[in-house]
């Protein structure tokens, strides 16, 4: 058997995704000889993600709780004791040395399974307002990695580690010209450019306001690239002009970070740490629509440092020209978002995971290898006592 296999579950979104394959691929290039498995739900994107980035994985029957009366609520109960016997029993077939946690439906089961199996676990939390199961795990959790400061609310602070969040290679690579980039997009390299992302399927609110908005940027003399998602191209791929790009999908996000002037985004964690290492100014629109409201809490910790700026969706109508003029006009106000967005990058984030675990190993084999004392001799050491001549 390979010695320091490693389990790593995350997934249902990229949010989750990402981070675990960061990881993945920079532990397997610090121990070749290991082995590293996979397990997500089944259903879910990481069932299809993860076997092309060339990883094995393992599916357990596992969904989330929803908020809303449902069948799936119904069944979630059967779901989670199913989960956990394959979790077991996965966990039993691999022996692996520690598990690695990133968050999502699979997260929760098989790493309680593995505490409830005395192995060693490590969690990694995105968010700046952590999930109700990450909070459950964190109470026999060996190390919990976090991307934001003051997690010790959340979390018992001799277990944490502020490492940020992974982010993709490709945001690693080497750097790419503004006009260059510009240029790929079929746009005017001398020109401001305004990039839109609101994911990869889109989100309906932020293509409204784009879509009402789209004379206000001309007007600002503003070139845009807008990702509206692919549920949604087919209802405003008829905005593209010279210069309004309007894609589904960009797969070339080096390209498109290097080509933009400021971002408008949502606010979930792995795209807040990329748009960190990116450093271009920043106009955040939180999701209402998640779990703990946590996009909100996420874009508050950047706006508390001066590194953003935050619109809620219900204050989109009234505000928003006004607040996006003064990223335009205020040059002081980007220049310190730039400054502070650096500060709080953190590019080697997945490095700094797999020393945590590479730590643990080590410490491990300290351990093993600690020289026991003989005792051959078998000598008895009696104590002195009193006696009657004192």
């Amino acid at each position: 058997m390979k010695p320091n296999r490693i389990i790593v579950s995350g997934g249902g979104t990229g949010g989750h995704i990402y981070p675990a394959l960061a990881i993945a691929t920079i532990y397997k290039q610090e121990l070749p000889e290991s082995d590293v498995l996979f397990v997500g739900a089944k259903g879910k994107m990481e069932m299809e993600k993860v076997p092309k980035a060339g990883f094995k994985i393992k599916g357990i029957w596992i969904s989330g709780f929803q908020r809303s009366l449902s069948f799936q609520n119904i069944l979630f109960p059967l779901k989670l004791v199913l989960s956990l016997m394959q979790s077991f029993f996965i966990i039993k077939k691999f022996k692996p040395t520690l598990v690695v946690g990133t968050g999502g439906y699979a997260s929760g089961p098989l790493l309680q399974m593995a505490q409830w199996l005395n192995l060693p676990t490590l969690i990694q939390e995105q968010n700046s307002y952590p999930g109700i199961t990450n909070r459950i795990l964190s109470k026999k959790v060996d190390r919990i990695c976090v991307a934001y400061e003051g997690m010790e609310h959340y979390f018992p602070a001799s277990k944490i580690k502020l490492t940020g969040n992974p982010i993709r290679p490709i945001m690693l690579s080497k750097e790419i010209s503004s006009s260059a980039a510009k240029i790929f997009f079929g746009l005017d390299p001398e020109k401001d450019t305004l990039v839109i992302i609101g994911g990869s399927l889109g989100a309906r609110r932020i293509n409204e306001l784009i879509a009402d908005q789209i004379d206000f940027f001309k007007g600002q003399s503003l070139q845009v690239i807008w990702q509206c998602g692919a549920l949604y191209h087919k209802e405003y791929k008829g905005l593209a002009q010279k210069d309004i790009v309007v894609r589904p999908f960009i797969y070339e996000m080096e390209q498109l970070y290097a080509a933009s002037d400021m971002i408008i985004s949502r606010a979930g964690a792995g795209s807040l740490s990329e748009l960190s290492c990116v450093g271009k100014p920043l106009l955040l629109i939180p999701s209402p629509n998640v779990t703990a409201n946590h996009q909100f809490h996420n874009a508050q910790a950047l706006v508390k440092k001066k590194a953003a700026l935050m619109l809620e969706e219900k204050d989109l109508d009234v505000k928003f020209q006004t607040v996006f003029s003064s990223l335009i006009t205020d040059i002081e106000l980007r220049n310190e978002m730039r400054t502070q967005l650096k500060a709080m990058a953190k590019p080697e984030a997945a490095q700094a995971i797999v020393n945590e675990i590479l730590n643990f190993f080590n410490k491990k084999k300290a351990v093993r290898n600690k020289p026991k004392i003989p005792n051959e001799l078998n000598i008895n050491i009696i104590p002195l006592s009193k006696n009657k001549y004192g």
